[in-house]
């Protein structure tokens, strides 16, 4: 009686089984994997976002397909004035027309908006692996076939652009780009840029960007050790990117936005979920770019796709140029809390010689890659239910094989510290 397209297997797997049981128990959990950020003692000006609710314009309906141009204004505001804390020039180098625009309720919406613009049932799209397990929802959703290509780690991320070439059919539309990608943390670098347009040229195909952790640089210029790696493998500049190990070309700027891309048709994707760490408040957008014919006609039919789902809703619409400022004071905390974990995981892993964590560029997550003595899903239970550690095994990310986790660094510092402590005691 249901489409093949929602066959999933619902049934929990041992891992959900045993986090269950933990808590129905009365464990306190220590959960290193928090990915709520209104759950994680964040300090909020919680008067000035439920006053921006409140507009009287509210009242009236403007049904503008594309939402309203006051809230799409403050969208193209927010890339050319650059993230709240300061670490993000962008104002020569993303101009950003808000006609150009489109606003969704949320990220996953925005993929469907360009999923159905680009593609027919059957049709492909590659996407990066490891990374977020929402495409394979939003593919069979679409009725997509979504072809991973691989990043591959060599003292940092790179894309494997020879195994994107393999990968590449007659029915390719696009590629996906996560900018930094979850999990990994890793931005894409401006020698990875040139390529990929070329790829995307070459094969006539669309950019898919999402840059949801866009602001979130984090200063990775240490090992585990503690020692600088710097001036091996990065520019001496205090405030450049992050090091590649071992290779010369830079990481793409986190102030080079994607939404800046005039080389192929390109979709950006980003919103207030992580930007504004505002979940709740489901606001997100798409933005086109591209050679200016390619735009446009792109532009016409997705704002067709809009109008037939109708514009969001007014009173999140006048709020959102109030809760885009709120980014100020929310990135500056989410930072301090990402710098301080990471630092706690260095501190830790630096006092054993089993794991080891891989590099990061920003983000909120980093990945850890521990012995292979049993599978990672067999590892995380065992932590669950031994040490009351919640961390999430590496395969829900599709790493190719066992040996890596993920944890997150918005997670409590006292909760993160405690939940390492007993989890690097337990590997060894």
């Amino acid at each position: 009686m249901f489409s093949e397209r929602t066959n999933w297997k619902l049934a929990q797997n041992r891992f959900t089984e045993a986090l269950e049981r933990a808590r129905a128990g009365g464990a306190k959990i220590l959960d290193l994997t928090a990915s709520n950020p209104t759950r994680v003692g964040l300090e909020y000006d919680s008067r000035t976002i439920l006053a921006a609710l409140g507009s009287e314009r509210a009242l009236d309906y403007d049904a503008q397909a594309k939402g309203l141009v006051h809230a799409r204004e403050a969208v193209a505001g927010y890339y050319r004035d650059g993230s709240g804390h300061g670490e993000r020039d962008v104002a020569s180098n993303v101009s950003t027309d808000a006609e150009r625009i489109i606003l969704t309720t949320s990220t996953s919406e925005g993929y469907s908006y360009v999923f159905r613009l680009l593609c027919n049932a059957g049709d492909e799209l590659l996407v990066p692996k490891p990374s977020y397990p929402l495409f394979e929802f939003l593919g069979d959703l679409q009725d997509v076939k979504l072809v991973p290509y691989p990043l591959i780690y060599d003292h940092g991320w790179q894309m494997d652009f020879p195994s994107m070439e393999k990968a590449v059919s007659g029915r390719t539309r696009g590629v996906v780009v996560v900018h930094p990608n979850n999990p990994t943390g890793s931005y894409v670098r401006a020698g990875e840029v040139k390529l990929l347009n070329s790829f995307c040229r070459a094969h006539g195909l669309a950019m898919i960007v999402d840059e949801v952790f866009l602001d979130y640089r984090v200063d990775d210029s240490q090992d585990n050790s503690g020692r600088d790696t710097r001036s091996l493998h990065a520019p001496s500049d205090r405030h450049s990117p992050i090091q590649r190990l071992g290779r010369d070309d830079k990481v793409l700027r986190p102030a080079m936005s994607f939404a800046g891309n005039q080389e192929v048709l390109t979709f950006t994707l980003s919103g207030l979920s992580k930007i504004s760490a505002l979940p709740q408040m489901k606001v997100a957008w798409v933005v086109t770019g591209g050679p200016p014919e390619e735009a446009a006609a792109a532009m016409a039919r997705l704002e067709v796709i809009a109008d037939t789902y109708l514009s969001m809703n007014a009173p999140i619409q006048w709020a959102l140029p109030a809760l885009l400022r709120q980014r100020k004071s929310i990135q500056r905390q989410l930072l301090e809390r990402v710098r301080a974990n990471l630092a706690e995981l260095d501190q830790q892993l630096a006092g054993q010689k089993a794991c080891e964590r891989l590099s990061m560029d920003g983000g909120w997550y980093v990945v850890l890659r521990v012995p292979v003595t049993r599978s990672d899903e067999e590892l995380a239970v065992e932590l669950v239910e031994e040490k009351s550690v919640l961390l999430h095994p590496g395969h829900f990310y599709d790493f190719p094989s066992d040996g890596y986790f993920v944890l997150s660094l918005i997670t409590p510092e006292a909760d993160f510290a405690e939940g390492m402590s007993r989890t690097l005691r337990h590997l060894e």
